[in-house]
C-alpha cells in the first residue's frame, strides 16, 4: 500500500472518523481533502434518545411520578442524613384531615366535590404519613415501598382524570 492511499493517524473525538483522501493528481500545491464522517449512534443511544424525548413531550402528564420519585430520593437522604427528621414530619400528616374539616365549615361541599376533597385529603395525608416514615425507617423498609408505589399509582390516576375533564 503506498502512502498516497494509507490514512495517517490523526486525533479526533471518540465518535468521530476522519477520512482524508489523498493529494490529486495535477493539483502540486494543494492540500489533501479531510471529509469528518460522525459515527452512526449505537442503538442503545438511539432508544434513550427516544425515551428522553416522550419523558419531556408527556412531561405534565408524568407530574405524580416525578414528584413521587424525588420524594423518594428525599426520604432516603433525610434517613441517612437526619433519622430523627421523621418525628418532626409527623405531625405534617395531620394538615390535609385540618384543611378538609375547615373546608367542609367554610364552603360545604355535597356529593362529587365531597368524594374529591375526601380523596384528596386521605392522599395528601397518607403520602405526607409515608414520608415522615420513610425518614425515620427509610424508604424501602418494610411495606413502605409498597404503600409508595400504591400512593404514586393512585395519584397519578388522579392526575390524569383530573387532567382530562379540565
Amino acid at each position: 500500500m503506498s502512502s498516497r492511499t494509507r490514512t495517517r493517524a490523526t486525533k479526533s473525538g471518540a465518535s468521530v472518523h476522519t477520512v482524508r483522501i489523498p493529494r490529486q493528481r495535477g493539483r502540486r500545491g494543494s492540500d489533501p481533502f479531510v471529509v469528518v464522517v460522525p459515527e452512526r449512534p449505537s442503538l442503545i443511544r438511539q432508544a434513550l434518545a427516544g425515551l428522553a424525548l416522550m419523558l419531556w413531550d408527556h412531561r405534565r402528564a408524568l407530574a405524580p411520578t416525578g414528584f413521587a420519585l424525588v420524594a423518594l430520593v428525599a426520604a432516603g437522604l433525610l434517613h441517612v442524613i437526619a433519622w430523627w427528621s421523621g418525628l418532626v414530619l409527623a405531625p405534617l400528616a395531620a394538615g390535609p384531615l385540618v384543611w378538609l374539616l375547615l373546608m367542609q365549615r367554610r364552603r360545604p361541599g355535597t356529593g362529587t366535590v365531597l368524594a374529591w376533597r375526601i380523596g384528596l385529603a386521605a392522599l395528601t395525608s397518607s403520602a405526607l404519613a409515608w414520608l415522615a416514615l420513610a425518614a425515620g425507617f427509610g424508604p424501602l423498609a418494610g411495606p413502605l415501598e409498597l404503600v409508595w408505589l400504591l400512593t404514586l399509582i393512585a395519584a397519578q390516576t388522579a392526575w390524569l382524570i383530573v387532567r382530562r375533564t379540565h
